[in-house]
């Protein structure tokens, strides 16, 4: 069994239970982890507490060499990281290189590059100076969707503003935050500044929120959970992140280039599988162009290959683990029973994949603003294709939902566009295929959860103000 990584060193757990890690495609265990105790968490605290003091005089300028080690580092183990997160979670081994491992690259990097020019020291307003001081310690909690992508948008921030860091990844995926421990501690990283303790969210991830010596909890996550994370902190009124669930609309208005816009929202539906928290879900199309758009999309999901995420020409992997599985059929089990139609996909195994955590890609016509399908978050392989009369309309739609993490527009006008988009309760839209950027804000409105990641709006989440009056 692994150890946690606490105060520079691999330490065994105080417990002695452990959690296997079953590869997806396989159902075969391929390593196993501490179910975690909160001893561990304990130790991990003080030691981010005893660096904490040295970590926070630290120069932007030697921060960002630390943190840029790092990168060149995963950059070199790139391959086998990405082979690492498509055994783990079941990422195709493309997708795992490109966007696993690629985007935790390009976000250490904009911190390096935001470190250069960042203000931590002063902004003159009358008879104060306000000055930007770190936080304290961090307690990071992540999901196994994107399981070092997460990580890093958490960690990485957290370490430009100067503060240190406790990390429970998910107990599901959790190799790829091994191999970023690995990384620090060659990059010579001071002891206590990241610290990693494996477990469950009821037993590690608690410890980690109650514990009176973490001063920010950030969080990524379902709702359910994410309101328990608040609920246990605010015993200790710190400071808390929360990054929920998605419903996200893509709303094609009339003008657009119908075959791009549906092309490209299936895409946005499917990516890692479905299992992305502002996938595209919700495809808002007009009634005049409804059974066009509806053809396409099925034509479009038929293209999407579900097989061995090693395989060459495969697109989509298996989800994550059984449990999701089944949380995922039960919802096309579902959909089909309030009436909506399949017309690709469905809750049939993929022929041939019986044993692995396998769903096909399933695209749902004839949905209702009002079906559990077209509200909750699904998390799997699974689109949802609704018509509207007018943009008034689509706009409600598009709205209804307890969500607002992201959201798309297609039209042939941008400008409209975008006055749509200023409509929609959505953390971030894109508008036209607009394409992920790791220097804007991340994070949602509703129960999509409070706060921001990445750019300068992550790093300002593990900030202080502090106003000095002469």
């Amino acid at each position: 069994m692994r150890s946690n990584y606490i105060n520079g060193t691999w330490t065994p757990s105080a417990g002695d239970a452990g959690i296997d890690v079953v590869n997806p495609a396989t159902a075969t265990v391929i390593d196993r982890v501490p179910a975690g105790h909160p001893a561990d968490v304990d130790a991990a605290v003080r030691a981010a507490r005893a660096a904490f003091g040295g970590w926070s005089a630290t120069s932007a300028a030697e921060r960002a060499q630390r943190l840029d080690a790092a990168r060149q580092l995963l950059d070199e183990r790139a391959d086998s990281v990405a082979a690492m997160i498509s055994a783990d979670m079941g990422s195709p081994i493309v997708f795992a290189r490109k966007v696993q491992v690629g985007t935790p690259l390009a976000v250490l990097a904009s911190y390096v590059d935001l470190l250069a020019g960042y203000d931590f020291g002063g902004e003159r307003m009358g008879n104060a100076l306000v000055v930007r001081e770190p936080a304290g310690v961090v307690g990071a909690i992540t999901p196994w969707n994107y399981p070092l992508h997460q990580i890093v948008a958490k960690v990485a921030a957290a370490l430009a503003a100067g503060c240190t860091v406790v990390l429970k990844p998910s107990e599901v995926a959790p190799l790829a935050a091994y191999e970023l421990a690995d990384i620090f501690h060659e990059t010579g990283l001071p002891a206590g500044v990241f610290n990693l303790v494996s477990g469950s969210g009821a037993v590690t991830g608690e410890a980690i929120t109650a514990h009176p010596d973490v001063d920010v909890v950030s969080f990524t996550g379902s709702a359910r959970a994410g309101r328990r994370v608040a609920e246990v902190a605010a015993a200790t009124v710190k400071r808390v992140t929360l990054e929920l669930g998605g419903k996200s609309a893509n709303v094609i208005l009339p003008d657009a280039d119908l075959a791009t816009a549906v092309k490209v929202g299936v895409a946005r539906a499917f990516i890692n599988s479905g299992q992305t928290c502002n996938a595209l879900t919700r495809m808002l199309v007009h009634s005049e162009s409804y059974d066009d758009a509806v053809g396409q999309a099925a034509k479009n999901a038929e293209r999407y290959t579900v097989g061995d995420p090693l395989a060459e020409g495969v697109r989509l992997g298996p989800l994550a683990s059984q449990a999701q599985r089944e949380r995922v059929l039960g919802y096309i089990q579902l959909g089909l029973a309030e009436g909506a139609r399949a017309v690709a996909g469905g809750a049939e195994p993929p022929p041939g994949l019986e044993a692995g955590s396998y769903v096909r890609p399933t695209v749902f016509a004839d949905v209702r603003p009002e079906m559990v399908i077209a509200q909750e978050e699904i998390f799997g392989p699974v689109l949802c294709v609704m018509a509207y009369s007018t943009e008034d309309e689509a706009v409600a739609i598009a709205n209804g939902p307890a969500y607002g993490l992201a959201a798309a527009v297609w039209s042939a006008d941008q400008e409209h566009a975008v006055q749509i988009a200023r409509q929609l309760r959505a953390g971030q839209v894109e508008i036209n295929g607009g394409a992920f950027n790791v220097a804007a804000p991340f994070g949602g409105f509703g129960q999509s959860g409070y706060g921001r990641e990445l750019g300068v709006h992550g790093l300002e989440e593990f900030l202080e103000l502090k106003a000095l009056m002469f």
